[in-house]
């Protein structure tokens, strides 16, 4: 029996830990490479897939995390950004407990005082659906908008976009985010 498309093979460029089905997505991704933090794991596959889409409708990028794969369906302005919220992913996957938990009571404290806006629509539609239960009882609204939140941050520091319509926390907010990956990124994070 053939092996499954998505199998890796030394044919495929790579750029640690990433595997890419076309090379001009390395050329894509190469800027955002030396602005991330240290990423150790297997290696994730990156490749195109045109026409990608979710139960909502079309979307930019999806991550398969048991596959171990990300595909792209976006434009060469928007990948950086969409690159990093989706490694981010991975890393989120791996954070371990504590950082989630750190990371939602951060989410929460912004919540207590007020904050507005976001720095990505994958958290931003899902900040304005939570109510106040879904906080107390961490329920998984809650949960997957804590998520995107914080892919939506790392793509936010990573990718090297100043500025986007989609960067709506106001600056007081960014501060607090960008002091909470300065404590994780201080180690090699997992993928």
């Amino acid at each position: 029996m053939a092996a499954p498309h998505w199998r890796y093979s030394e044919e495929m460029p790579s750029v640690a830990p990433f595997q890419f089905d076309d090379a001009s997505l390395i050329g894509w991704a190469r800027p955002v490479f030396p602005r991330l933090p240290q990423l150790a794991g297997r290696p994730i596959r990156i490749h195109r897939h045109p026409g990608l889409r979710d139960r909502r409708g079309a979307v930019h990028a999806g991550s398969f995390l048991r596959e171990r794969r990300i595909a792209f369906d976006c434009a060469r302005d928007e990948f950086p950004r969409i690159f990093v919220h989706e490694v981010f992913h991975f890393v989120w996957l791996r954070l371990g407990n504590p950082r989630r938990r750190s990371f939602e009571a951060l989410l929460a404290g912004e919540r207590a005082q007020g904050a507005r806006g976001e720095l990505g629509w994958s958290a931003e539609w899902r900040k304005a659906a939570l109510d106040p239960s879904d906080v107390r009882r961490r329920t998984r609204r809650w949960r997957e908008y804590c998520c995107e939140s914080f892919c939506d941050s790392a793509a936010w520091l990573f990718s090297g976009r100043k500025t986007h319509s989609e960067f709506t926390l106001s600056a007081r907010f960014r501060a607090g985010r960008r002091r909470w990956f300065a404590q994780i990124g201080r180690s090699r994070l997992s993928i």
